[in-house]
């Protein structure tokens, strides 16, 4: 199965520009908004998850959600960090074992990415909320149709 390119962008954010404060952990710490196009046919619903490949141990994880409806285009600023939300909605746990979005604090020093990715899934998966970003990825496995990606930067100061 081939999987197709999804577009997916931010009105807070523009590719590979910083993040705005409200959406870090040094300001509001709320959820970025996103928007996206429309998926391939026979999608049933959309995940996605945020990391940062550039974390001192590896890969950390900012934000897990699932079972978004496949009629959805976009989700506004600052998703509750509830386990359940409204439609079934589901999120997994971020990098400290928490529900919901995280926003970035790295350590002072050089930018981090922060990727966004959204995937157009062939079905509604039966994870329970609360689900790893490995979980995710593992139930994942062959129901991909489609993937869209955006990434912002941040960074603090030296001191």
């Amino acid at each position: 199965m081939s999987i197709h390119t999804l577009d997916l962008d931010s009105p807070a954010f523009s590719p590979g520009f910083p993040l705005p404060r409200n959406h870090t952990a040094d300001g509001l710490n709320e959820s970025p908004p996103l928007r996206w196009g429309s998926p391939p046919e026979g999608t049933r619903s959309f995940a996605l998850v945020c990391d940062d490949p550039d974390a001192p141990s590896g890969t950390f994880v900012h934000w897990v959600l699932f079972n978004l409806p496949p009629d959805l285009r976009e989700l506004p600023p600052g998703v509750p960090a509830d386990a359940d939300l409204p439609g079934g909605v589901r999120q997994g746990t971020n990098g400290l074992g928490r529900i919901g979005y995280l926003g970035p604090s790295p350590p002072a020093g050089r930018p981090h990415r922060y990727f966004f990715r959204l995937y157009a899934l062939d079905t509604r998966l039966g994870l329970p909320a609360g689900a790893t970003r490995e979980q995710l990825l593992a139930a994942m496995r062959d129901h991909q149709l489609a993937e869209g990606r955006v990434f912002g930067v941040y960074s603090r100061p030296n001191s």
